[in-house]
């Protein structure tokens, strides 16, 4: 990191001075630090031990004490923009800041300790005063924890009294960070349409993300989900910047040539992790006219362009329809959404002040694909979802953080389904559901509700973070909204809002509203159904045997030999093709015999009719065949999500050894004459995987054969519309154009390549005239690189470090991981070592799209191990996943697992230990199946040799 250019000591001093002086009677934290130090003798700064303290017996906070409010002062000393003027020192970028802080809080049980958070702060003056007394309080000591409670402690000379009133003041100072961490740095360029030649110029701008622990970064605090307070933030910044924060501002004034401050009205009581802070140059649109004033924040340029007006209208339409179906306003007067240039994750609800990334919120007509709409509503559903399951009402630790997101997942659905006309519900649904079932069909998956002791680091908490919190929770609250009625289950939700408006919950608390909603009327509790779906890891399959009836759930595991004596109860609807919907209970691990489940007449038995459940179905051979014929003869028979489920549930069972892998495979055969997008998804994401098993074998070419002959009559429904760059108006059709062009050009169809050949060379003729459909230009851009040699290559990079288009760019940024050449993978590897051509925020994504590449995995898994201290400073835990994927060979599993034991993981310790079990499955499952998957694309293609 740069250092703190050339503030020293007297810069310290002199913003002391400015602080009380220019501010003076506008600060009130201020003024009262003041008052209560004008005569008394502060402690002096205690020498800070050298050993380090044991740790308590938890990582928690004591709960002796509980903050209620923050008065809070922060400067961050950057420069939003570097001049250069002739006969004058240009000054460096300053990452540093400092401010001053004083907490409110009341004492529950008396303590001479004050334990709170601060990791990587300088802390100085600290002043604790009985407020009730009026008095200060001696200060024996303070000193940091070195450990990962990141405990700040303060001994005082004597107790503090239970149910006192008390403060803490004291002033602090810390680095800008250049990570995407706490307070952080981003920038930009912008046309300066003012110098003689339009010169591009770089711009710059700090912003927040807290979420989980990194408000401890920002300012000394109680830095937990329970311990909500309200905060008044004041912010000293560079004049010609605008400070945004969660809520409005109360009071802006210039104090010098150089500086301004901005005060802001306090928030509502609210979890640390939600106060955000943006200072930029930035405009906003104004969305149309609501109770709530909306307005979408972006660089001028993006402004200017309109890029924010798709967002600001659909943000409109979202919050009003939330505030309808959950009869319960948002709770504030004002909401802003900021488009950030660099941001880890996608986004970030801080209450009153969401940030995305700018591809999250920003659409360009012309330039993003039609589908890129569907993306930006469903990340502002969610992140608009947050505002009240989280920010209103928050889960009491990290250990449920699925009570946040698995509610705004599941909400995302049904808000996009209501103010667009997408109809991607059922997309929405099985992408989620399909992502949950991967990731907990491993030992090393997690409950929901996981034990509030194996949830207490940072990077245990942000292991948290993954498809079981969102994907799971939403179809775990889906199955019981399914269960109960969504008239019953909405009305519940809206009683548990009421009830916790401005608390803290646990899973538990949610049932009672739900149960109390349902007038419990049938033989289950709420509670009673919802306890083993959230206390325990992992789902069942069910087994049916149509012959008898016979009907059993067993624990769905990758690993065969796993044994395991869990088991849920589970809600089962099932249909027939004689008969209509029907339900039934298993509440045994069984086998139980069921009269329902007997097919009498040679019918075909279908359960879990549309994936409402969270569990897998399995069925003796006959069935099975019957289902399959079903599928080859007239498919419209059998519900859109199912066909998609069945091909999913036969491939997932055959990697569990439970159905043999031939009758997955069989299950692909009806595709060739499939239009709908749910089962070609589902196929081409479940032959993935046995491309990156096989692809490095002799099973790759006739596998390549098989798909090529599957995908030509796909290819050819769209052939016309693709040939002259126009798509489908149905969304769900559009979707399957991509998926078109994209399994016939990777498995060679020789009229997919020669036309992406075409239409890329087309563009590199022209240049500037990019006549490739907006939709199918990021498969179009990767087959053509695909299929290219170093030219298209380099005019793609080229392209992409042009662009000041965010979906251009995005689309590019992947296309460039496409070629087949190594050493321009290697070369494309080294460039996300340098953020001034791939920023840190897409380093992750980048290298995973280059080790899904069959000439890209091994060099990005040696890249990241080489690189780990950069790359996983963005989210290590999907890199790891994403580049171990491949993996299915003992060397491969014993460098993996050297990895783990030599390297500090950065919260992607859960996501290693996944890895390892799961390439360890891998191995296991090519060794049984390498032959017999051979032998079957063999036959399968014999006749188009």
């Amino acid at each position: 990191m740069p250092q703190k250019s050339a503030l020293s000591k007297s810069l310290a001093v002199a913003f002391a001075v400015l602080t009380v002086s220019a501010i003076g009677g506008m600060i009130s934290m201020m003024i009262v630090f003041e008052i209560q130090t004008a005569n008394i003798n502060m402690t002096e700064r205690p020498t800070v031990p050298t050993t380090t303290l044991a740790p308590p017996p938890v990582m928690r906070l004591p709960r002796s004490l509980i903050p209620e409010r923050y008065e809070i002062l922060l400067h961050p000393h950057f420069y939003s923009r570097i001049v250069e003027k002739v006969n004058v020192t240009t000054p460096n970028q300053t990452l540093f800041f400092n401010g001053s802080s004083t907490v409110y809080f009341r004492c529950h049980q008396a303590t001479k300790h004050i334990f709170l958070h601060s990791f990587e702060l300088s802390v100085s003056s600290l002043l604790v005063t009985d407020r009730d007394e009026n008095v200060p309080l001696k200060i024996l000591s303070h000193q940091h924890h070195h450990d990962e409670s990141d405990f700040l402690e303060i001994e005082l000379g004597d107790n503090l009294k239970t149910d006192g009133n008390y403060s803490l003041s004291l002033s602090f100072e810390g680095e800008i960070s250049e990570y995407l961490q706490a307070m952080y740095l981003s920038k930009y360029t912008e046309t300066n349409f003012d110098s003689v030649n339009n010169t591009i110029e770089e711009r710059f701008l700090v912003a927040t993300n807290l979420e989980p622990t990194s408000a401890r970064r920002l300012f000394p605090c109680f830095d937990e989900p329970d311990m909500k307070a309200i905060f008044q933030l004041t912010v000293i910044h560079r004049r010609g910047t605008d400070a945004l924060s969660n809520t409005r501002q109360q009071t802006t004034s210039i104090i010098d040539d150089d500086w301004k401050y901005t005060k802001f009205f306090s928030t509502p009581k609210m979890s640390s992790y939600l106060l955000a802070l943006t200072i930029s140059e930035f405009k906003a649109t104004n969305s149309p006219e609501n109770r709530v004033s909306i307005k979408t924040y972006a660089r001028p340029e993006a402004i200017a362009a309109k890029y924010t007006k798709y967002a600001s209208e659909v943000t409109a339409k979202i919050l009003e329809f939330y505030e309808g179906h959950f009869e319960l306003q948002y709770g504030m007067g004002d909401l802003g959404q900021v488009a950030l240039p660099d941001l880890e994750p996608l986004a970030m609800e801080n209450w009153g002040l969401i940030t995305y990334q700018e591809g999250a919120l920003l659409y360009e007509e012309g330039v993003s694909s039609w589908l890129h709409k569907e993306v930006i509503a469903t990340i502002i559903a969610h992140e608009l979802a947050h505002q009240w399951f989280g920010n209103q009402v928050t889960m009491k630790w990290w250990n449920e953080i699925w009570l946040n997101e698995g509610f705004a997942t599941y909400m995302s659905y049904l808000a996009v389904n209501h103010v667009e006309s997408f109809q991607i519900k059922e997309k929405l649904i099985m992408d989620d559901l399909h992502a949950a079932f991967e990731e907990d069909a491993l030992l090393t998956s997690h409950p929901l509700s996981a034990p509030p002791n194996d949830v207490e680091t940072t990077g245990e908490i942000l292991g948290m973070f993954n498809a079981i919190s969102y994907s799971k929770g939403a179809m775990v609250l889906r199955m019981l909204a399914n269960y109960v009625g969504e008239k019953a289950f909405d009305n519940g939700i809206r009683a548990y809002l009421r009830a916790h408006r401005g608390g803290n919950v646990e899973a538990k608390d949610l049932w009672s509203f739900i149960e109390n909603a349902h007038n419990g009327k049938t033989q289950y509790t709420v509670s009673e159904i919802m306890e083993k779906w959230t206390t325990q890891m992992g789902y069942p399959v069910i087994t049916i045997n149509t012959k008898n009836g016979e009907i059993y759930q067993k624990h769905f595991l990758y690993n065969s030999s796993a044994v395991s004596s869990l088991s849920w109860l589970i809600p089962i609807t099932y249909t027939t093709n004689i008969s209509g919907l029907n339900d039934v209970w298993l509440d045994k691990k069984g086998p139980v015999k069921m009269e329902e489940f007997i097919s009498k007449k040679g019918e075909w038995i279908l359960a879990n009719v549309n994936t409402t459940g969270f569990y897998r179905v399995n069925y003796n051979l006959e069935n099975w065949e019957r289902l399959l014929w079903q599928l080859e003869t007239d498919p419209s028979r059998i519900p859109l999500m199912n066909r998609g489920q069945l091909i999913d549930d036969a491939f997932n069972l055959a990697r569990a050894k439970q159905v043999d892998v031939t009758l997955a495979l069989m299950s692909t055969r009806f595709l060739r004459k499939e239009t709908a997008y749910l089962p070609w998804e589902s196929a081409v994401r479940n032959l993935e995987y046995f491309i990156l098993m096989f692809d490095r074998s002799e099973v790759y070419g006739p596998m390549q054969l098989y798909l090529r002959h599957q995908a030509e009559e796909l290819y050819n429904f769209f052939k016309n519309q693709t040939d002259n760059s126009t798509v489908p108006d149905d969304h769900s059709l559009q979707h399957n154009q991509i998926t078109a062009i994209e399994v016939a050009c990777s498995s060679g169809l020789p009229d997919c390549v020669e036309m992406v050949r075409e239409k890329f060379a087309d563009w590199m003729d022209t240049s500037d005239t990019n006549n490739i459909h907006t939709n199918l230009r990021s498969v179009i851009y990767c087959q053509a690189v695909a299929a290219g040699e170093k030219k298209e290559w380099e005019f793609a990079w080229e392209k992409f470090q042009s662009s000041t288009d965010t979906s251009e760019k995005d689309q590019l940024r992947k296309a460039l991981s496409c070629t087949k050449k190594t050493w321009l993978l290697n070369r494309y590897l080294t460039y996300t070592l340098d953020p001034d051509k791939i920023r840190l925020m897409d380093v992750t994504s980048t290298i995973n799209f280059i080790a899904q590449n069959a000439a890209g995995q091994a060099l990005a898994w040696n890249f990241i191990r080489a690189h780990w201290d950069y790359v996983s400073q963005g989210d290590a835990a999907s890199l790891v996943m994403g580049v171990t994927r491949r993996f299915s060979t003992q060397f491969e599993l014993e460098e993996l697992i050297r990895f783990k034991d030599n390297t500090e993981m950065n919260g992607a310790y859960r996501a290693t230990l996944q890895a390892i079990e799961q390439t360890q499955v891998n191995i296991q499952w090519v060794q049984e199946n390498h032959d017999t998957v051979l032998e079957w694309f063999e036959r399968e293609t014999a006749h188009l040799e």
